[in-house]
């Protein structure tokens, strides 16, 4: 892989298909990099590999025109078949060295750091950011039943010298407080996929995010 687009976590999409009320993922997406999205992650639990490579190219080709990089999910080989930017890892997935060594020096590699212990192992690698969760109890991961809040936020980024995303329930309401909390960035995924109008609902989260980082800075 060749980095062709610079990595920005201001406003990070993870994709769920079932949470986008009927719609195509292709249509969310696009709406919600218009709204200011600036990273998006195609995660397919219960996809095959073929028409999850085929949903990873058709969304390619959108965010190409954006200069919005994607990233999958756990798999390697669909990074790889579609073109994707790279990848994002949880703790039960490929080791972030085995998948820097398949995927190259350019890819973008993320890591999920779930508390104290994880942040001090990812301290030591490369990764290109961490994702911090879960900020706040969400459905969409309902096996991490304890919060970070706030307190963890700043916790783990203050371990971790890479760039970090909080996810875990963030909204506009909150997102400014995760920034606050040490965090670069949020990653969200039912307050796009199921808003209304998901252009609207990323172009308020963008500037949540934006004003907390102006007020900080």
């Amino acid at each position: 892989m060749t980095r062709q687009k610079a990595l920005d976590p201001t406003l990070y999409l993870v994709t769920d298909r079932g949470l986008s009320l009927g719609r195509s993922l292709e249509w969310v997406v696009e709406k919600a990099v218009k709204g200011g999205t600036t990273l998006v992650q195609l995660r397919e639990k219960d996809l095959e590999t073929r028409p999850f490579i085929d949903s990873a190219i058709r969304l390619k080709k959108i965010l190409d025109q954006y200069g919005v990089p994607l990233l999958i999910n756990d798999r390697i080989d669909v990074a790889l078949a579609s073109g994707a930017d790279g990848v994002h890892l949880g703790n039960n997935d490929m080791p972030y060295e085995m998948a820097r060594k398949i995927l190259g020096p350019d890819a973008i590699i993320g890591l999920s750091v779930e508390n104290g212990d994880q942040a001090r192992q990812v301290s030591r690698l490369d990764a290109d950011y961490i994702a911090i969760s879960p900020v706040y109890t969400t459905p969409t991961k309902e096996e991490l039943t304890e919060e970070l809040g706030l307190e963890g936020v700043s916790r783990i980024t203050g371990i971790c010298p890479q760039p970090a995303v909080g996810i875990g329930s963030i909204k506009t309401h909150n997102a400014g407080d995760v920034i606050r909390a040490g965090a670069s960035g949020v990653a969200v995924v039912s307050g796009i996929c199921s808003a209304d109008d998901p252009e609207e609902a990323a172009r308020q989260l963008r500037h949540a995010v934006e004003e907390a980082r102006n007020l900080a800075g």
